[in-house]
């Protein structure tokens, strides 16, 4: 029997600048992330979408961590915790291969997302869920036998509605959290899944990601999910969406990252040392980005600035932060 589901949506004015808004900033965007430093910025963007997208979780293995993880070295973290950074970055590995129109991919990431993590990954669930708030209940999802035709009808609408895609990724997200179809990760897919169908729209948002966005404005996300489900009309979602891409893609296509850096330091070991001052607990791969150089070069120069006594870490790696010594 053909489906001629629609989710219940409104489009306001505000919602029709803001889709006109983000296509003419898009462009600026792609002209930033073809500077020198591009590709090392999609690799700091990676690292920062995986921290962020396991961080709204409750995963406190921090960035400079997550790195190590992806570089094969030893992590001292919970088991469950580690095993989550490395099934997030397979699944984000496998980012381009995936077709957001297609629900057997879904299933597969989440089977590559979930792996281990619970029982019968990259299957739909079939017990009842919720979404708690302490002891309070948020949200009751629908039956878990009502799952497989949810799907099959959000999937349906999602390739055949002539909407825009950025209107489409918005509304296929707050369905999908909606229904939560899955006994466990339906937040980390929720947020992947729009990234992907946004990628449809400009390859570029594979680094534009829907994590970053709302692990900056987690309470607002939860509110306005909230306030749509209550107006049974995600329109208030899509408005909150639509502008937070809009901010950021405003915020990130400025000059290259290292320019002010290139005006006022004269070499490596002194661009740390600023760097260091200006915000203590700066990652490698941060200074890497912002001193052009690479990983392995900042390590070594580290190295070198503390055994010369110029700079040392107070606490650990996954907590602690730089200290400069006095001049």
């Amino acid at each position: 029997m053909k489906s001629d589901y629609k989710p219940p949506f409104s489009i306001s004015s505000k919602t029709i600048k803001l889709i006109a808004d983000i296509s003419a900033q898009i462009e600026r965007y792609v002209i930033r992330m073809e500077q020198e430093d591009g590709l090392l910025l999609r690799k700091i963007i990676r690292i920062k979408t995986i921290h962020a997208s396991l961080a709204i979780e409750g995963n406190t293995i921090p960035e400079n961590l997550i790195t190590d993880i992806i570089e094969g070295k030893h992590v001292a973290a919970p088991p469950r915790e580690i095993q989550e950074v490395k099934n997030a970055i397979k699944t984000y590995d496998a980012f381009t291969s995936l077709d957001p129109y297609n629900v057997k991919d879904l299933l597969k990431a989440h089977a590559l997302m979930m792996d281990a993590l619970v029982d019968k990954p990259g299957h739909f669930r079939t017990g009842g869920v919720g979404v708690f708030a302490g002891d309070k209940t948020v949200h009751v999802a629908p039956p878990a036998d009502r799952v497989p035709a949810l799907m099959k009808d959000l999937f349906g609408w999602l390739k055949k509605s002539d909407d825009h895609l950025l209107i489409k990724s918005c509304v296929f997200h707050y369905e999908f959290e909606f229904i939560h179809p899955f006994i466990d990760g339906n937040g980390r897919l929720g947020r992947l899944w729009q990234s992907l169908i946004l990628s449809k729209l400009h390859p570029i948002f594979e680094y534009l990601p829907v994590e970053n966005m709302v692990f900056q404005n987690q309470q607002k996300y939860y509110d306005v999910i909230a306030q749509s489900t209550k107006a049974a009309d995600c329109g208030i979602f899509i408005e909150f969406m639509l502008n937070e891409i809009l901010s950021t893609l405003k915020k990130r296509q400025g000059e290259p990252l290292r320019k002010d850096i290139r005006d006022t330091v004269n070499d490596t070991v002194s661009g740390i040392v600023k760097l260091i001052k200006e915000d203590p607990k700066i990652t490698l791969d941060e200074l890497a980005l912002r001193l052009n150089k690479s990983r392995r070069t900042i390590t070594r120069n580290i190295k070198k600035l503390q055994d010369d006594g110029i700079i040392s870490r107070a606490g650990s790696d996954k907590t602690g932060y730089w200290k400069v010594k006095d001049e």
